[in-house]
């Protein structure tokens, strides 16, 4: 126990030098009166601000010492006080003088000071019980001091009246003493030290008062020593509030405390019996002894009552736990050590289907499962063992199987306890946890399906690909990606309810195509994937296979298009026509799961982009080509704000007359130095959205530059390819309109060309856009025509001033007579609808002439111009023909 004194009161050393001033005083030769007069006044007014000041320290969160320590200053200060005019109250003729009153009042608030500085027990005694505890503690320290002091001093006595008021404030002062001593005795508060000094000060007052009263009784002074006992422990009582517990209290036991009262009985009785023996009479002593009898008689009759509540509240407690443990769907029985089953509760005929007589006398072990058996046996058996510690006795569980009625074995929980009346039964609780089971089951099912379509999905598939590499490793083992082409028209059409049924119908498709060995699961989306632990030969290298393993693979991933492609798909009351596009990749040695995964991806998403429909094998340049894709990507946006790009323009010309109508516009990448073709970074830009902001960029520069051409009377215009995300971006059509008149082009001279794919994806949304476009006077192109599905009908949706040939019917020109047939007829019908006619990709005499021959207004290509910058395009002002036309 470590010491800390508050550092602005050194109290210690207040403490000391009362003790100083009190030997200062013997010393000197005072009267024991006026010795104890001045110790006591001393000691007192140190204890007072002691206590005082150790209240205003402690913290709010211990809110009993503070009023504790109060109560116990206001006592210190009424007694000093009494003390202080004892000297000259002892000149009265008074037996108890107001002095005596003053001390009796400082006892009793020291009592109740004392009472309050510890913190109660959880469950107290009753208020009747403690009174009478103290009534005999108090009782039996009066009788054992009435034969070895107050009896002798009693028959010397003149006046019997006089010498029992003299006994009354020495009596009070032991009631007070025996009052609150059990409670701070057995408490576990950290500051109880204060509290058993403050019953110190309570019995040396005890002591000093009884002292006094026989000293008055007899006429002389009281001893020194008794003066001296109570000064010197309230000096003890100014240092303890300042003692601070390294270590928690370690109070008398329960019993100990409940036992000392009736010891100190024990002890009383011996020595009156030994006094009576002696031939001693004393009427004092008979009354003691009787009213203690008494009182033992009513604290008998109190325990008998609380004895019986309690075996009230323990039957009461009980039924309400076999209650409560029914209403909860728990089945409750009493078995035997041998676990026979003496007793069973009525919900066992709800759950399980038996009836209570069922199980009587019968062995709980016929009924759970032989596999559980052993666990519930060393539960029994743990219940009934007498050397089991405490956290046994607080019972234990066990899951198992338990056999219903119907002969099913239901999932449980059960919790044995020893019965709390009889030791030697076991209290076992059932409960049926088939709900928990089916839900967890359920639960975990929803975790690892697909709710659409019932299949695995993705985490169970990648948890299965990631078991069969590491179990089997990369022989035998492929996966199959599918995606449905054109699903996402579905959702937008007939809704995603119906997407969803489609999706169920595909995935029954898919399961009928593939074994039963293969593990089929929803991706994601409109993706499945396939996984073959036998269906494919290991140690391809770049998705080459051999051998029958590889082709048992592909032929089961033709199968899977075969299965979505060759029947439509009933959706909405109506057929929707499908197709799929498959990726299928090999297992290799050290190759994780993940990358076989992702390999099988990176095939299925080429097999898409060259049209769908198909079957793709994962090579090793597929990956090269994901990754310089992403790698392109990155630095799309950095090449645009560092302005790497360029503009070349392809000239236009009237073949007739060689003159340039207008140029188009064409993007160049120059990346570090490095000529990027556009066909490498133009799927890119478009998938990642980049293509938008570099758009409008294109479009400003040239409609800048064709504008600067046109104030030098040059009629020429201007032609820019659109994308489809452009045109869908949400402010396209302001852009077009900002960058007109920004530029001073005027409308008329610039054409944006689309191309038919683009007007067949999305007809609707995008002839609108092209509409409004339209209205702004610029003029519309359909560019690569004759390559789409439904020129002629968009010809006659969309007002539109051009058609482009595509090249690859001029290339056939002059060598295959369809291309030539086909061209023709494209050139007069657009000459026929009044519609300006380009042809895309000249690069031979031959197909000018002819060309020419058919009508055909306008061309570019190689022979007639390359692709040039703007300094070159210079060059082409009116006046200066082009040197390589024919």
């Amino acid at each position: 126990m470590n010491v800390r004194r508050d550092p602005r009161v050194p109290l210690t050393t207040a403490a000391g030098l009362g003790a100083v001033a009190i030997v200062v005083a013997l010393v000197t030769g005072g009267s024991a009166p006026v010795v104890t007069a001045v110790a006591g006044v001393v000691t007192g007014l140190l204890a007072a601000v002691s206590l005082i000041m150790a209240a205003s320290r402690v913290t709010p969160g211990h809110r009993r010492q503070p009023a504790a320590w109060r109560w116990m200053t206001a006592g210190s200060l009424t007694w000093l006080l009494g003390v202080g005019v004892r000297p000259v109250a002892d000149g009265t003729p008074f037996v108890l003088t107001f002095a005596d009153l003053l001390i009796l009042a400082g006892s009793v608030l020291l009592a109740i000071g004392c009472g309050l500085s510890v913190k109660p027990p959880a469950y107290t005694r009753g208020v009747i019980r403690q009174a009478a505890d103290a009534y005999l503690g108090a009782a039996s320290v009066f009788a054992v001091a009435w034969v070895a002091v107050l009896g002798p001093a009693f028959r010397r006595a003149e006046d019997t009246g006089a010498f029992f008021v003299a006994l009354a404030l020495p009596v009070i002062c032991l009631l007070a003493t025996c009052a609150v001593t059990p409670a701070v005795a057995a408490s576990r508060s950290g500051n109880r030290v204060v509290g058993l000094t403050g019953v110190g000060v309570l019995a040396a007052i005890t002591v000093a008062e009884l002292a006094t009263a026989l000293a008055r009784l007899g006429g002389d002074h009281p001893p020194l020593v008794a003066g001296l006992l109570v000064p010197a422990l309230l000096l003890v009582l100014a240092v303890t509030p300042w003692v601070e517990q390294d270590r928690p209290a370690r109070p008398l036991t329960a019993a100990l405390t409940a036992a000392t009262p009736l010891v100190l009985v024990a002890v009383a009785t011996l020595v009156a019996t030994l006094h009576a023996i002696g031939g001693s009479r004393d009427a004092a002593l008979a009354v003691v002894a009787a009213s203690v009898v008494l009182v033992l008689l009513g604290r008998l009759f109190v325990l008998l009552v609380e004895t019986a509540g309690m075996r009230r509240l323990v039957d009461v407690g009980e039924q309400q736990l076999r209650r409560l443990a029914e209403n909860t769907g728990d089945v409750v029985l009493v078995c035997d050590p041998e676990g026979v089953v003496q007793e069973a509760g009525p919900g066992l005929e709800a759950t399980y289907g038996y009836r209570p007589e069922d199980l009587a006398c019968r062995p709980i072990f016929d009924y759970v499962h032989p596999e559980d058996l052993p666990a519930v046996q060393a539960l029994l058996s743990r219940m009934t063992d007498e050397d089991d510690g405490p956290e046994q006795e607080g019972g234990t569980r066990v899951s198992c199987r338990f056999r219903a009625s119907d002969g099913t074995w239901r999932p449980t929980e059960t919790v044995a306890a020893r019965h709390v009346r009889d030791d030697d039964l076991v209290l076992v609780t059932i409960r049926d946890l088939s709900d928990q089971v089916a839900l967890r089951n359920q639960v975990t099912h929803l975790t690892f399906h697909d709710g659409v379509t019932g299949l695995p999905n993705r985490a169970y598939f990648e948890e299965r690909a990631r078991d069969v590499l590491t179990r089997r490793g990369a022989v035998g083992t492929a996966v199959i990606f599918l995606d449905l082409d054109g699903f996402t028209a579905v959702n937008d059409s007939v809704g995603h309810a119906s997407g969803d049924h489609l999706l169920g119908q595909a995935a029954r498709r898919l399961r009928s195509a593939v074994r039963a060995d293969d593990t089929l699961a929803r991706w994601g989306g409109d993706e499945f994937a396939v996984l073959l632990e036998g269906g494919a030969s290991g140690g391809m290298s770049g998705g080459a296979s051999g051998g029958g393993d590889a082709q048992t693979a592909i032929d089961l991933a033709e199968r899977l298009v075969r299965a979505v492609s060759n029947e439509p798909f009933r959706v909405a009351d109506r057929d929707i026509a499908l197709t799929a596009s498959v990726g299928v990749a090999f297992a290799e040695e050290d190759l994780s799961s993940g990358d076989l995964l992702r390999n099988a991806d990176v095939a299925m998403s080429r097999a898409k982009e060259l049209g769908g429909r198909r079957v793709e094998v994962f090579a090793t340049h597929m990956h090269a080509d994901v990754v310089r894709r992403l790698e392109i990507a990155s630095d799309l946006q950095r090449a645009l704000l560092e302005n790497q790009f360029a503009i070349e323009y392809q000239p236009v010309v009237d073949l007739a007359t060689s003159r340039v109508t207008a140029v188009e516009a064409l993007i160049r990448w120059w990346r570090g130095g490095t000529f990027v073709p556009p066909e490498q970074f133009l799927g890119p830009a478009e998938d990642t959205g980049i293509i938008v902001p570099l758009s409008e960029w294109i479009l400003r520069e040239a409609c800048q530059e064709v504008a600067a051409w046109r104030a030098s009377s040059w009629d020429i215009g201007l032609a820019l390819n659109l994308s489809a995300r452009q045109i869908m971006a949400p402010r396209f059509v302001e852009t077009v309109s900002e960058a007109l008149s920004d530029s001073g082009l005027p409308a008329s001279a610039l054409t944006l060309e689309v191309i038919e794919e683009m007007l067949v994806e999305d007809a609707g949304e995008m002839i609108g856009r092209l509409s409004e476009l339209r209205a702004l006077g610029v003029r519309l192109a359909i560019d690569d025509f004759g390559t789409g599905y439904a020129s002629l009908a968009f010809l006659r949706q969309l007002p539109v001033d051009m058609i482009k040939i595509d090249p690859s019917f001029v290339s056939g020109l002059g060598r295959d007579d369809t291309l030539t047939l086909l061209t023709r007829t494209i050139v007069q019908l657009g000459n026929d609808l009044g519609l300006i006619v380009v042809a895309e990709g000249i690069e031979r005499p031959e197909q000018l002439d002819l060309l020419r021959k058919m009508g055909c207004t306008r061309g570019q290509g190689y022979l007639v111009a390359r692709p040039m910058a703007a300094r070159g395009v210079d060059d082409l002002m009116p006046g200066t023909p082009l040197q390589n036309t024919a």
